[in-house]
């Protein structure tokens, strides 16, 4: 993608009052921690800022793209053009409880979220405990894993427009499904998750129960992005039913390296970057050739779950 004048971009926010940095590292915002820079990184503190950044950049074709908690992400080096705005004021990072709703900020720590669920004996996303995500992009990938997904609960979601309209999407009109959503507006803002009520106490004990569980059967002391591929379809014939995990596994992938990067022995669809010297681009040339060696060996066209940015 070719770069965009810096001139231009610092024309558009300029009278924004919004906080930018220019050449901004993002690798540090990101589970890998490895990368390049954003050209600029917006923070916007208001839906009024966000919506006319959002507006200027699309009058002015400059990219845009939305970093969450950068747990599902790898920037490879270089420099991703355009703008990445990344909703970590304080606005977008506010949930009010009302009865069994609450309505959470797109920057709010999924984490975060279901720990004050289950200690209000709200009872609806225990499924997701131990998913690092924040709630914008848990939604937007439907986040989940052997226990369900977080679309179970979303009652509504208020969105933006490429034009920096707001509005909503209503539970009757969202479709989630396997790692993704129906959901086509670049911007989550916030949604309202729908609740059981249930003993606190009992609800906290699960919760803690599925987070233990991911935690003692995945990688999570090293630095992944979560699962790199999504599981094969149900009716993929080569998969036989197979998990990702599964078939790398039986691949003989398990602890397989490239440069500095390694498919994890503990999971073999984690692959992680603990060492110094991590590069992003280790990480990227691994997927390929994970991907490339399943496909040789079984015919399954592992998709990745990983987002590669540029």
């Amino acid at each position: 993608m070719p770069q965009i004048e810096t001139a231009r971009i610092q024309a558009l926010v300029d009278d924004l009052s919004i906080r930018c940095q220019f050449d901004a590292p993002l690798g540090p915002l990101t589970w890998y921690n490895v990368g390049g820079n954003a050209q600029c990184l917006a923070h916007p503190a208001s839906q009024a800022q966000l919506g006319e950044l959002v507006k200027r950049c699309h009058e002015n074709a400059v990219p845009l793209r939305i970093i969450g908690s950068g747990a599902n992400l790898l920037v490879r080096e270089g420099t991703v053009p355009g703008v990445v705005v990344r909703l970590d004021d304080a606005a977008w990072n506010q949930i009010q409880v009302e009865g069994n709703i609450i309505r959470a900020g797109a920057g709010y720590g999924l984490m975060r979220l279901v720990a004050e669920a289950a200690r209000l004996g709200l009872d609806g996303l225990a499924q997701v405990a131990g998913i690092p995500a924040s709630v914008g992009g848990a939604i937007r990938m439907n986040a989940g894993g052997t226990y369900g997904d977080v679309g179970q609960a979303v009652k509504t979601v208020q969105v933006m427009s490429a034009a920096g309209q707001v509005y909503h999407r209503d539970r009757d009109d969202l479709v989630f499904g396997y790692r993704r959503t129906n959901i086509t507006a670049p911007l989550i803002l916030q949604a309202e998750f729908e609740f059981q009520e249930t003993d606190s106490k009992e609800l906290v004990k699960r919760v803690k129960e599925i987070y233990f569980y991911k935690t003692n059967s995945q990688p999570f002391s090293e630095k992944s992005a979560g699962c790199s591929f999504k599981n094969p379809p149900e009716d993929d014939a080569n998969a036989q039913g197979r998990p990702a995990g599964m078939l790398i596994d039986q691949a003989g992938l398990k602890g397989h390296a490239i440069g500095s990067a390694m498919v994890s022995e503990v999971h073999a669809n984690f692959i992680v970057a603990d060492k110094k010297d991590a590069r992003a681009e280790d990480v990227y040339r691994l997927m390929e050739h994970v991907q490339q060696v399943v496909a040789d060996r079984f015919g399954v066209s592992l998709q990745r779950e990983v987002i590669v940015w540029p």
